[in-house]
């Protein structure tokens, strides 16, 4: 029988049930392997960290094949979250790239056997260079765990599957500690999100990181009247053309935000055949002190405002308490996050 009709028949015989379970087993065998190797990480992790604070250049990641890919990943993160480093392909290293490496780097390696020849070989050659290595290596005993002055050890970790052959549970290992790495050495410098965001400009992430300064409406977008105003005064007045808030912003006598009064507001006094209150002042029925967020606030934190007070609008004020802006949920619909866009009024 050949190979096409055993896996045509073996995938005719594999029911959606039996693909479920296997699937959900294999998640889990990944799970417990983080877990073990949570409780198993040791005061090496720390000198891996305290080795890197010191160095003045940047951290080189190599690896290759399954292990290569985790540490690009690695490298990425270490890059976003403050650190300088470099991918480096152990193949192109020992080709001429190895030229790349400066003295006061730090090079971290991975492999889970720790017997990948390739990625040796750069650890020698990065030694005869000065710098200082970091292994992530299944075994400390092995070519690599030996070659360097700091292991992080994944100890024996069984890959999941049928088979237990293809790289899974090892590299889910290799690339949690990667981020561990990359997360408590981000902590050790005091790497501020405001930092994050000027290395994450673009997409809905960068949107997210944005000011609220950058965002708000401001101007003649939007609507502020007196709290002494009627009703009907300030809804006569209102003549803005444009992004038309749905709220507008109510101020005392010295010019502080002292309510709000949307249109959510004007339609229920109308439901509710309240028609005299029109000519009323409108701080009588103005929500008093709505919630309030600075200029220099991140939108990720007005997002969050809107989405866990279920509001629909949020006036910016200076340090006075002055209204200087508004968020409109419209304009950040697409960070609120899935499923809460319909739950503010």
């Amino acid at each position: 029988m050949s190979m096409a009709a055993v896996a045509s028949r073996t995938a005719a015989t594999f029911s959606q049930f039996e693909q479920l379970r296997e699937g959900r087993a294999i998640i889990k065998q990944e799970a417990d392997a983080l877990l073990e190797l949570a409780s198993r990480l040791d005061t090496d992790f720390c000198r891996a960290v305290e080795m890197i604070l010191q160095v003045r250049g940047r951290v080189v990641v190599t690896g290759v094949g399954k292990a290569g890919l985790i540490g690009q990943k690695v490298s990425a993160t270490l890059a976003s979250t403050g650190t300088r480093t470099q991918f480096l392909h152990p193949t192109e290293a020992l080709h001429g790239d190895l030229g790349c490496l400066g003295s006061d780097d730090v090079l971290l390696a991975l492999s889970n056997s720790g017997e990948t020849q390739e990625v040796c070989d750069v650890v020698v050659a990065a030694r005869s260079l000065g710098l200082s290595c970091i292994a992530l290596t299944a075994n400390e005993f092995s070519t690599l765990g030996s070659l360097a002055e700091v292991v992080l050890r994944l100890g024996s970790i069984r890959e999941a599957g049928l088979m237990n052959l293809a790289p899974t549970c090892s590299t889910t290992a290799m690339l949690a500690v990667g981020d561990a790495l990359a997360l408590v050495l981000s902590r050790s410098r005091g790497f501020t999100p405001q930092q994050f965001a000027v290395l994450h400009p673009g997409g809905s992430l960068g949107r997210r990181l944005r000011t609220v300064r950058e965002v708000m409406r401001r101007g003649a977008q939007l609507r502020i009247a007196s709290q002494s105003a009627t009703i009907r005064e300030v809804f006569s007045l209102q003549t803005n053309h444009g992004r038309r808030t749905g709220a507008v912003m109510l101020i005392d006598g010295d010019g502080r935000l002292s309510g709000l009064f949307t249109d959510s507001d004007l339609a229920r006094l109308l439901e509710q055949h309240r028609e005299g209150q029109l000519d009323r002042p409108i701080g009588e029925t103005m929500t008093k002190s709505p919630l309030t967020i600075d200029a220099d606030s991140l939108l990720h934190d007005a997002v969050e405002v809107l989405s866990n007070r279920k509001i629909s609008e949020l006036p910016v004020v200076d340090d006075d308490g002055q209204p200087i802006g508004l968020i409109d949920i419209t304009d950040v619909i697409g960070l609120i996050p899935s499923g809460e866009e319909g739950m503010a009024n």
